[in-house]
């Protein structure tokens, strides 16, 4: 039981005895006391005046004297206006510490067997070019998210729909058979995701070139700029070939999806050496391929059934008007699908896969209105868990000198971007001597958990429905809210464990109770007990930026106590220990916080 808990029991115990009323739980207040006063929890007295028949103040007396006589966490306490302000026990805290201190995953909940299953998609790429920025962010958050939803005692299944059909593959692959001279990940050296990539931009390269000619044929033949554009679009030889090739695929052309499968199996293990990377996983992968058909099924079973209605042209449409939306296109008049069709087969798929209690999207906010409609259409086609899906809706992410465009062919590329990261890292941590002293194989893990600790921290640490710019000289700087600052206190902590261990200094399971503590380490305790509210929080809200900020903050406050108080060099043996144990105590929630973010952390830096 934890301080709060204690003090809860003892308000409700203490309202029965002085006015004989029986309080439910919900109705104690407690909140931390504001800075400006002396105490560290503030009970709100307000609830109770009905039964105590009195004002604020003398109400909040009462209570406090009977806590004070009753409750042996509380020493001291404080009446502002209609506010309780109790001062803790040093025992009490050192309780608590103890009760941190033996319990390694403080904060984590495992799952059972009957914990609810939660279904998290997150990366969605395209097989016609390699992860970009926008795909980082969607990565890191869908990552956190997962351990997040799990540390808080949920069954979880990572998952990811590939898009690997479509136009935009064609383009990549008749761009490759025209140009590519039969190029390969192996002979170029590239890595298969770069090589498609490349295509597709060459596509588009091709495809201007020769819409810039036919415009100047038209405009010659008396046409307007405008008139010739839209001609010259519609009579491109190239995008003619590219939607030949997207039928053919349909039809199963065994040429054109023997060249499919080759150049996506290229994609995939460029893929899976970024997610290395990246340090995120999946349980599941579907591809599009796979869901579009079952989607055009369900569709067509919807139909049936009254739920959808058809067009004079053959398309079919939802009729979402009795829900505030609009009328939305299914499957086109050619019978082909359209996205929507498509997010339903896969549910399909998932649905019969797993037995899911909650499904959560990581979609940019582009498809609010998408996913708005997603929930409507899976709960009219029988889906349990279609009405309360969530779409985890975030923002636009930048480099300061702007936003990307991919078929320019200057997007912001992600392994270019944790590579850039990692140099930056070993260069800021060799100039501020951080290196000093390690092998060249441990400085280059370090400059890889550092870099990549400075790229996920700083895209975590931002709220995920706001849009924001990724700063990277900002994000590697060893003070201030960032991943390296963190990871530099978590190595500095083990430094002084490590000191300890060598002059034979042993932490106790339990330590003892008779230690006067400061305000400080007071404040510290609370901090790291915290933590287990913070993860509550941040999987109630969907919220990585909740932990992120969280771990900054108790870092903080440990170097401040580290910077005013001694450690190794204190004299008092007791006061010593006790400081080990909660600096070790500090680093196992930093540990774990930054786990959940997908963060590593150092034990030497």
């Amino acid at each position: 039981m934890n301080i709060e808990q204690k003090l809860v029991a003892s308000v409700i115990g203490g309202l029965k005895a002085l006015y004989g009323q029986d309080v439910p739980a919900a109705q104690v207040q407690l909140q931390k006391t504001k800075k400006e006063f002396e105490g560290h929890l503030t009970l709100v007295v307000f609830p109770f005046l009905r039964m105590s028949k009195k004002g604020p103040e003398q109400t909040a007396q009462e209570i406090g004297e009977y806590l004070q006589a009753n409750e042996p966490s509380v020493a001291a306490f404080n009446v502002i206006k209609g506010f309780l302000n109790l001062t803790i026990a040093s025992s009490a805290w050192i309780e608590l510490l103890n009760g941190i201190h033996a319990d390694k995953q403080y904060g984590i909940m495992a799952a059972t067997d009957s914990s609810p299953l939660v279904m998290i998609e997150y990366s969605s790429p395209n097989t016609n070019k390699p992860l970009h920025l926008g795909h980082v962010r969607n990565n890191l958050l869908g990552n956190a998210l997962a351990n997040i939803v799990a540390a808080n005692g949920n069954k979880v299944v990572k998952t990811n729909i590939v898009n690997d059909r479509g136009i935009h593959i064609c383009k990549s692959m008749l761009a490759w058979q025209k140009y590519g001279n039969g190029e390969t990940p192996e002979s170029s050296g590239k890595k298969g995701d770069h090589l498609i990539g490349d295509y597709y931009v060459s596509f588009d390269k091709h495809y201007k070139a020769e819409v810039k000619e036919l415009m100047a044929k038209f405009q010659s033949e008396g046409m307007n700029e405008e008139e010739a554009k839209v001609k010259a679009e519609a009579e491109s030889p190239l995008m003619k070939e590219a939607r030949e090739m997207l039928v053919k695929w349909e039809a199963n052309d065994p040429e054109v999806r023997a060249l499919w499968k080759k150049m996506n199996d290229w994609v995939y293990a460029g893929f899976d050496e970024t997610y290395r990377m990246m340090g995120v996983t999946f349980d599941k992968i579907y591809y599009e391929s796979n869901t579009y058909l079952e989607g055009k099924e369900k569709v067509m079973e919807g139909l049936e059934k009254g739920f959808f209605y058809r067009k004079e042209d053959g398309s079919v449409w939802a009729d979402l008007t009795g829900e505030g939306l609009d009328h939305k296109l299914l499957l086109r008049a050619d019978g082909t699908s359209v996205y929507m069709t498509q997010d339903i087969g896969t549910a399909k798929l998932r649905f019969a896969d797993y037995p899911i209690d909650k499904m959560i999207y990581v979609v940019g906010n582009e498809q609010n209105y998408h996913f708005q409609v997603l929930s409507i259409l899976l709960d009219k086609l029988g889906f349990e868990w279609g009405k309360g899906l969530v779409h985890f809706s975030y923002g636009m992410v930048e480099l300061p000198e702007g936003k990307m465009k991919s078929r320019e062919g200057t997007v912001v590329d992600a392994d270019d971007l944790m590579a850039e990261m990692i140099d930056t890292a070993k260069e800021t941590s060799n100039e501020l001597g951080k290196l000093d002293g390690l092998t060249k194989e441990e400085a280059d893990d370090i400059a890889r958990i550092v870099g990549l600790g400075a790229l996920k921290y700083f895209i975590l640490k931002v709220d995920a429905r706001k849009n924001m710019t990724f700063n990277p000289k900002e994000s590697i700087d060893f003070n201030g809210n960032t991943g390296p600052f963190i990871q530099y206190t978590y190595a500095r902590i083990q430094s002084v464990l490590r000191k300890a261990k060598e002059a034979g200094i042993e932490i106790p399971a339990q330590l003892p109770a008779g230690i006067e503590l400061s305000e400080k380490e007071e404040g510290l305790i609370q901090m790291v007990a915290d933590f287990a509210a913070i993860v509550k929080q941040a999987g109630e809200d969907y919220s990585p930026s909740i932990i992120a900020n969280y771990t900054y903050d108790l870092v903080k406050e440990y170097n401040q106590f580290y910077h005013d108080f001694s450690i190794l060099r204190e004299e008092n043996e007791a006061v010593k220990v006790f400081r080990l144990a909660l600096s070790e105590n500090v680093a196992k929630v930093v540990r774990l916080g930054m786990g959940l973010l997908g963060i590593e952390v150092p034990d030497r830096m």
